[in-house]
């Protein structure tokens, strides 16, 4: 009986690294329209993206938390603007 060695055995993997790869969505979609949108000066609301995309509110409120903000680190930040609601947008 052999006591284990501090090497790691000769087939294991090597350390990969551990910082997630940068992802970039692809152009033409809909999360790269939903980007355009909200990276434009005025930025953009719910109802204007749901009218763009065909999604449902929810959806696009869950591809801000999810793919903006989790997958790609991207920062949304919202206002309230009179007369137009709430405006979401994506600092350049």
């Amino acid at each position: 009986d052999e006591a284990p060695s501090a090497e790691p055995p000769q087939d294991a993997p090597a350390e990969a690294d551990t910082a997630p790869k940068a992802r970039t969505p692809r152009t033409g979609t809909k999360q790269a329209k939903l980007i355009d949108m909200l990276r434009a000066d005025g930025g953009a609301t719910i109802d204007e993206i749901v009218a763009a995309t065909g999604w449902q509110p929810h959806t696009v409120r869950g591809a801000f938390a999810g793919a903006l903000k989790k997958k790609l680190g991207l920062e949304v930040t919202s206002e309230k603007v009179e007369g137009r609601g709430r405006v979401y947008r994506l600092e350049a």
